[in-house]
């Protein structure tokens, strides 16, 4: 191998391991948004790409504050919010998964607030008990809706095809938020956005340490 081909050989190693995620406006909604949840979110959404130049993700999130609650949840971040609220809608383009390592099929999916049942099965997952939980779009159509906990595992049980079901660990941002898609320890890669006028932050992806 000459000195020329070890360069470039080089350079293309360097170029990879410097190669990130990029974060840019999203084109319109893809067909099959029901209208009731495309009235509630933002028209411009964000576009996640990944290093190999396909998307990973579409997300469009409400423009307005979600529905509150009296109620106190001890170890949630996101005090105020009622369970269930409606946060955005997420498409993938190609199959996806969650840290828990569940499939993610290609499609639209909703985004509503859940907190995880202190029970002892969930010792590690996260310091929080803030997630999202996802639903197929076609079936949740209400965005003014906050259903229960059990209502709602059941509806994300269809998307993860497992006893368990689809979610994104997140929690509200108190202070350094800095909006894009970036790598945050090991093995997560964090979204942080605003709803409303809320910083939040999203791990689309990672791996469960729990």
């Amino acid at each position: 191998m000459n000195l020329r081909t070890l360069l470039c050989a080089a350079l293309i190693s360097s170029v990879s391991l410097f190669a990130q995620y990029k974060v840019e406006p999203a084109a319109a909604m893809p067909e099959g948004v029901p209208s009731t949840l495309a009235g509630a979110l933002a028209k411009e959404g964000l576009k996640i790409t990944a290093p190999d130049g396909k998307v990973l993700a579409q997300v469009w999130l409400r423009t307005t504050p979600p529905p509150s609650t009296t109620e106190n949840e001890d170890t949630v971040t996101w005090t105020g919010v009622a369970h269930g609220a409606f946060i955005g809608l997420i498409h993938f383009p190609e199959k996806h998964a969650d840290r828990r390592g569940q499939g993610i099929a290609p499609g639209l999916y909703t985004m509503r607030l859940s907190f995880f049942p202190v029970n002892g099965d969930h010792q590690g997952v996260a310091p929080q008990r803030d997630f999202l939980l996802l639903s197929n779009a076609a079936e949740d159509t209400d965005p003014a809706a906050t259903p229960k906990f059990n209502a709602l595992v059941d509806a994300s049980k269809k998307v993860s095809k497992t006893p368990h079901p689809a979610v994104f660990s997140m929690w509200k941002v108190e202070s350094d938020f800095k909006p894009g898609f970036d790598k945050m320890g090991e093995s997560d890669y964090v979204l942080q956005v605003k709803v409303g006028e809320q910083p939040i932050a999203i791990i689309l992806i990672g791996k469960a340490e729990g």
